[in-house]
C-alpha cells in the first residue's frame, strides 16, 4: 500500500472501481478523503466540477460498506442541499458509484451490504414520505425545510443513527436564515445522536472559509460552560477555474433605442449564441423574464425552454433530461438551475442582466465545462448602461477569483421562536437546556439570556397582540 495514496484508505472493490471509472483523484478528493475517514468535520471548498461532492459521499458509503453485519436501520448518511432540482441529480448521480461499486465486488468475490439511497423533499408524494418512515434508506437526500419536519415528527427516530451530515452548497445556506434554520437542525440533530455525526460542508464559492468552518461546525460548553468551537478541518483546493468570460452588449450604445426597448436586440444575440453551440443555459433573474426569453426565442422554432421554480416536478425533470441528451438546445433558468446540477456537457452559459454578486456569477457560468480540467465559458448581456458597468466590474473579479465575504445573521429571534416551539412539541425541557442547546448554533453563540427568556416569554402566551391594521393599542402584559 501506498502512504501518499488516498484511495488506499479503501475497500478493494471501491479502489478498484475508482480507479476504473474516474482514474486519478483530485485535490478535493485526495485531501478530503483522509480526514473524512478519520471522522474529523471537514469543510471542502473547490471549483466546480472538480468531484467534491463525490469527495464527501464516497468516504461515507465505505464506511457503510464496512459494517460487517450491515449498517443498522435508520439513515447513516443525511446530505442536505438548498435545492430541490440539485437533490433530485444528486440521486441519479449517487446511482454510478453504488452500482458501480456493488458490480466491481461482486466480480471480485467481496460481499457488500446493499446500500438505498432516496429523496425527501417538498415533491415527495405523501405515500413516499410514509415509506421512508416505515423502511428508512441508509442514505437520504433532503432539503433544510424537510428536514425540520423530519426532526419535528415521529421521522425524527429515523434520524437517531446518522453517521454523516453532508451540507452541499453551504455557501447559499449560511449567509441568510435559511442557514440559520439549518444551524438549530443540525443541533436538533445532534441532541438525538450523543454519540455525534461528522459534518461535511461542501461549496465553490465560500469566504472566509473559518466563519464558514465554525457555521458548519457549531460549538460544544467546555467544563466550565464557555462555548468552544467544535474543530473543524478545511480542505482549501479553490483554484480558479480556466473561465471564457466576456460582456457582450447587445446594442452600440444604450439610449433611446429603435425598437422602442432593448429586448429585441437580446433575443436576437441570444438566438444566435444558441445556434453556435451544442448547449446552452441562459439564466435570468427572475421568472417573467425567464418565460418571456423563452417566448421569443421560440418564435420561429422551439429551441428553448423555461426552468424555474413554478414549473412542476416532471416538466423541470424532462426540461433537464432534453438538454442533458442533446435533445434542445437551450434552458432558460432562474438560480434553480444555479447550484451544483450536473447538466452534462454545457458549451455556454448566458447571463441576462448582472446577477447581482461574483458568487452567483461563478456558479452560474460553472454549468458550462461542468468536469474536471474543462473551461467555463460564459457570456454577461447586460440591459442598461449600469448592468453593463457592474458586469464589467463582476468579470475582473470573476478572473481574478475574488468572491464576496459571507456574514452570517446572528440572534435571529423570529427563527429561534419556531424552533422553540418545535422543540416544546416533541420533548420536555428545562429553559437551561433549552438555552445550552441554541448556544450550540454559531448564528446564536452570543445570544443573550436576556433574549432568550424574552422569546420564551413570547411564545409561551406572555404578552397579546392586537391587530395593528385596525391601529389599536396593544394590551399590557397579561
Amino acid at each position: 500500500m501506498d502512504p501518499n495514496d488516498p484511495l488506499d484508505l479503501f475497500l478493494p472493490p471501491v479502489r478498484e472501481w475508482f480507479r476504473t471509472a474516474l482514474g486519478e483523484p483530485t485535490a478535493p478528493q485526495r485531501q478530503g478523503w483522509p480526514l473524512i475517514a478519520a471522522a474529523k468535520h471537514t469543510l471542502i471548498l473547490a471549483p466546480t466540477g472538480s468531484g467534491k461532492t463525490l469527495a464527501a459521499f464516497l468516504a461515507c458509503l465505505d464506511h457503510l460498506w464496512r459494517q460487517e453485519a450491515g449498517p443498522a436501520d435508520g439513515v447513516r448518511v443525511l446530505y442536505v442541499s438548498p435545492l430541490k432540482a440539485l437533490n433530485n441529480d444528486i440521486a441519479r448521480n449517487l446511482q454510478h458509484p453504488l452500482e458501480g461499486v456493488t458490480e466491481t465486488a461482486r466480480r471480485m468475490g467481496y460481499e457488500l451490504p446493499a446500500l438505498e439511497a432516496a429523496v425527501r423533499t417538498g415533491d415527495t408524494p405523501s405515500a413516499e414520505r410514509q415509506r421512508l418512515i416505515r423502511r428508512p434508506p441508509h442514505i437520504l437526500i433532503t432539503t433544510p425545510e424537510s428536514l425540520h419536519l423530519l426532526l419535528t415528527s415521529r421521522g425524527r427516530d429515523t434520524l437517531r443513527g446518522v453517521t454523516h451530515c453532508i451540507i452541499d452548497e453551504i455557501h447559499a445556506l449560511c449567509a441568510n436564515k435559511r442557514g440559520v434554520f439549518l444551524a438549530l437542525l443540525l443541533e436538533r440533530l445532534q441532541a438525538i445522536n450523543p454519540s455525534g455525526f461528522v459534518r461535511i460542508g461542501l461549496s465553490a464559492t465560500q469566504r472566509p472559509l473559518d466563519e464558514v468552518a465554525r457555521f458548519l461546525g457549531g460549538a460544544e460548553p467546555d467544563a466550565e460552560g464557555r462555548f468552544t468551537p467544535r474543530p473543524v478541518s478545511v480542505v482549501d483546493a479553490g483554484l480558479r477555474k480556466d473561465l471564457d468570460l466576456r460582456v457582450v452588449s447587445p446594442v452600440e450604445q444604450f439610449g433611446p433605442m429603435p425598437e422602442g426597448s432593448v429586448w429585441p436586440s437580446i433575443y436576437r444575440q441570444l438566438g444566435d449564441l444558441i445556434r453556435e453551440h451544442r448547449s446552452t443555459i441562459v439564466f435570468a433573474n427572475d421568472r417573467r423574464s425567464v418565460e418571456r426569453i423563452t417566448s421569443f426565442l421560440n418564435e420561429d422554432e422551439e429551441i428553448a425552454r423555461a426552468h424555474h421554480g413554478s414549473v412542476s416536478l416532471e416538466v423541470r425533470r424532462d426540461v433537464e433530461s432534453a438538454l442533458k441528451e442533446g435533445r434542445l438546445p437551450a434552458v432558460v433558468a432562474t438560480a434553480s438551475l444555479e447550484l451544483g446540477i450536473d447538466m452534462g456537457a454545457v458549451d455556454l452559459v448566458c447571463q441576462v442582466a448582472s446577477p447581482g454578486n461574483v458568487a452567483r456569477a461563478l456558479q452560474r457560468v460553472g454549468r458550462a465545462g461542468h468536469l474536471v480540467g474543462q473551461r467555463s465559458k460564459g457570456r454577461l448581456i447586460p440591459k442598461t448602461a449600469g448592468d453593463l458597468l457592474e458586469q464589467a466590474v463582476l468579470a475582473k473579479e470573476m478572473v481574478a477569483g475574488r468572491v464576496e465575504a459571507i456574514r452570517t445573521p446572528v440572534n435571529c429571534l423570529d427563527v429561534l421562536a419556531q424552533q422553540l416551539v418545535a422543540l416544546a412539541a416533541m420533548d420536555d425541557w428545562t429553559v437551561p437546556e433549552l438555552y445550552a442547546l441554541v448556544r450550540r448554533a454559531h448564528p446564536y453563540r452570543d445570544l443573550s439570556p436576556q433574549a432568550f427568556e424574552t422569546t420564551l416569554e413570547m411564545i409561551s402566551g406572555r404578552y397579546r397582540f392586537t391587530d395593528l391594521a385596525s391601529g389599536g393599542r396593544a394590551p399590557p402584559p397579561l
